[in-house]
């Protein structure tokens, strides 16, 4: 195993980001890292709860040995080892996000030694990062261009503060992942989403959220715009939440999303207008891959076989720490170039990681 690198984690996004695109390419690579600064650029640094089961859970999947895990702590050491198969459990006892955790433990489960479980609680539908809806309905298709998938069992729903939500995300290995070109968005030949509300929130902010976002779509989506509103069942969901998800596909395959949780500080028709202005904004910069899967695409790219080319807008933090990690721990090749209808296309040579056991 080569030598230990050292990672700052307060650099670009500052957050538990670089932590976790760390620890997934340590394992893919296998790197031993020592990330310092942890959070370093947040109001409370350090590893928060959610973050101490990402770790556990990529711990167990690789058989790692980590140094300075617990709460608090402002550095780690990880020795990571062979990814196994089976089931892997990550119970965050807060409304820590499920979606994050699936974002670090996906990447590394697919090049395992057989099929991989993961059992999954705490938040599903929580501010500050992906709600588990986009993560299946959005960014599944585009993670399928590569040639890999999951599958997803959603038990409960778990909102802020007190999540409980749990789900069973199913992996299949793969050889290797493909290089994938998305650069022309063609037109666009559906556009779809989802509407809710649960506990005593009535049904009418699920309506307003759809007005919102059809006002807003109309601009681009000149047939009929299939949003369900709906109540969700209590077998499911008990505590007090409301949300939108959006996507179109296009006549080229592009899946360019946008969501957003209520909130009783504004009104629901401007919610469902700003998260219905994620997918008017990319698709009228010709953009092929939304601002909120940019990053997630990185990671993929950076491990795939081959040249991939996406074009998207305007880079945003995520996305340019995604891109700071994955050269720092890889031999993959970035280049970025802005076009003249103010897209960018990213470009990157992937390392072409094998999967050992298939």
């Amino acid at each position: 195993m080569s030598q230990t690198l050292n990672i700052d984690g307060s650099l670009h996004e500052g957050g538990g980001q670089i932590l976790r695109m760390a620890l997934c390419f340590s394992i893919l690579c296998k790197k031993p890292i020592r990330i310092y600064n942890i959070r370093g650029g947040r109001k409370k640094p350090g590893l928060m709860a959610q973050h101490t089961k990402g770790i556990e859970l990529l711990r167990d999947m690789c058989r790692a040995r980590v140094k300075g895990l617990k709460i608090g702590s402002m550095e780690i050491e990880f020795y990571p080892g062979e990814i196994g198969q089976g089931t892997f459990i990550a119970h965050v006892q807060t409304a820590g996000s499920v979606s994050l955790l699936m974002q670090a433990a996906l990447p590394v489960a697919i090049f395992g030694a057989g099929p991989i479980t993961l059992d999954l609680k705490g938040g599903t539908n929580v501010d500050m990062a992906p709600q588990v809806d986009f993560m299946t309905e959005i960014f599944r298709p585009n993670m399928e261009k590569f040639g890999a998938t999951f599958d997803f069992d959603l038990l409960r729903r778990g909102y802020f503060p007190r999540g409980g939500g749990h789900c069973i995300v199913k992996v299949r290995t793969i050889r290797s992942l493909k290089s994938v070109t998305l650069v022309e968005v063609g037109s666009i030949s559906r556009c779809f989403g989802w509407s809710f509300v649960s506990g005593a929130v009535p049904v009418r902010v699920a309506n307003q959220l759809a007005s919102g976002a059809k006002n807003e779509l109309i601009h681009i989506c000149k047939e009929n715009i299939d949003i369900e509103e709906y109540q969700e069942s209590v077998d499911i969901a008990t505590d007090n939440c409301s949300g939108i998800i959006l996507g179109i596909e296009t006549s080229t395959g592009s899946i360019i999303g946008g969501a957003a949780l209520g909130n009783r500080q504004k009104d629901s028709f401007l919610i469902g207008q700003e998260a219905a202005s994620a997918i008017t904004s990319a698709y009228n910069s010709r953009a092929c891959v939304d601002r909120h899967v940019q990053d997630m695409l990185v990671v993929l790219m950076a491990l795939a076989e081959g040249h991939s080319r996406i074009k998207t807008e305007p880079l945003t933090l995520h996305t340019q720490t995604a891109i700071y990690v994955a050269k720092l721990m890889t031999n993959a090749k970035f280049t970025i170039s802005e076009q003249d209808d103010g897209s960018f296309i990213i470009d990157c040579i992937g390392i072409g990681i094998k999967n050992q056991f298939h």
